[in-house]
């Protein structure tokens, strides 16, 4: 039967409201992070705010039309989309193409807004590996026929984010990725293979960059170096401890007053924090927590092999992303430079999160979600 004669009418409503919740609580939040940063910069309070109200109503849009294509529609474009992305990937790191910010090379302009081609990436390896996986399932087990040639995809995906660099968007690609083919039934002794070379490659880029080193460091103590590497996670620390049981009120941050760098950008939940307190924050973690599970249920409930791995795969994509720039603000991994789905401000990142969840909505048309 075809999948059209299993579909619902309406997609998973519950999943639907999550999705909805945490993009009005981020347009509201980057008012309040940005208002003061924006007033002084361009005069204009409203400044991000109204941009980010942009990017989420093409975001909006975009989801709505995708969660209307039927999700088997991006198994046939699988490998076109792939190839573009790095394209794109490639097409960034070419002077004069790629833009320069906070000294990574990973936007594309296009007139007066950019894109950021690791942001397409993510979603495209996404979809192919989900399509070769349900196609060729059989050889994952196998080294050479399987795993191998995976992996190096993956790592070559991975290389060319790093020359940017970015490594947390390029460390959410791999996570997101190794977790279709566990899914997907590849060896546990192929993982602790890789994982021992993971290791010493990790090491390598850390050694090989001195930032990446000073961000360890400033991860280990940032107070042996609280104006330069660890300003930053200090910053966050200190909008985070005041907030308490309740937070301080909407609007009432004091770290927005240039203490906090970019505070509606990678740090936003650390203003979150300090206005809401421990209630707000944990409640936007059990949003997360609840897009998480109603994901995983959407995805093992698919009426196929390739809508599970897809739904599985862009679920994890997102929700580990959250959980990595959470873990970030409060002190628990080093800094990595990576936003907040649906909350931290910008373009590309907010319309192609947008966009997967519409992939994941559509599913749930044909997915029996309880």
């Amino acid at each position: 039967m075809s999948n059209k004669r299993h579909a619902q009418p309406n997609p998973d409503l519950f999943l639907v409201i999550v999705i909805l919740a945490l993009l009005v609580i981020g347009i509201v939040m980057v008012y309040s992070a940005s208002a003061i940063l924006a007033s002084y910069k361009f005069d204009d309070s409203f400044y991000f705010s109204k941009r980010q109200l942009l990017f989420a109503g093409i975001g909006i849009v975009a989801m709505l039309v995708v969660s209307r294509i039927p999700y088997q529609t991006w198994r046939v474009y699988a490998k076109p989309i792939l190839i573009c992305c790095f394209i794109l990937l490639i097409a960034v790191l070419i002077p004069g193409i790629g833009m320069v910010r906070g000294g990574a090379r990973s936007w594309i302009g296009i007139g007066a807004f950019s894109i950021q081609p690791a942001e397409f990436m993510k979603l495209g390896l996404i979809i192919f590996l989900s399509t070769y996986l349900a196609e060729k399932q059989r050889y994952i087990q196998s080294l050479k026929q399987g795993f191998l040639p995976l992996t190096l995809l993956i790592f070559t995906s991975f290389g060319l984010i790093m020359l940017q660099p970015d490594l947390g968007t390029g460390v959410v690609l791999v996570l997101s990725c190794f977790m279709l083919l566990f899914v997907a039934g590849a060896k546990i002794s192929h993982f602790a293979i890789l994982g021992l070379l993971g290791i010493i490659g990790f090491a390598g880029l850390i050694i090989s960059a001195p930032y990446r080193m000073n961000r360890i460091l400033a991860f280990l103590n940032p107070w042996e170096d609280p104006l330069n590497n660890g300003f930053q996670i200090i910053q966050s620390l200190y909008a985070i401890g005041p907030g308490g049981l309740l937070g301080m009120g909407f609007g009432n941050s004091l770290q927005k007053f240039f203490y906090l760098p970019e505070p509606h950008n990678d740090f936003i939940f650390a203003i979150i924090a300090e206005e809401l307190g421990f209630i707000g924050g944990s409640f936007l973690i059990l949003l997360f927590f609840l897009l998480l599970w109603r994901g995983v249920r959407v995805g093992l409930t698919a009426p196929d092999k390739f809508g599970m791995l897809l739904g599985l795969g862009i679920t994890s994509m997102i929700s580990l992303q959250a959980i990595i720039n959470i873990s970030v603000v409060i002190g628990l991994i080093p800094v990595t430079g990576i936003t907040l789905p649906f909350l931290s401000y910008g373009g590309s990142s907010l319309t192609l999160t947008l966009a997967s969840v519409g992939i994941l909505i559509n599913i749930s048309r044909f997915s029996h979600p309880v």
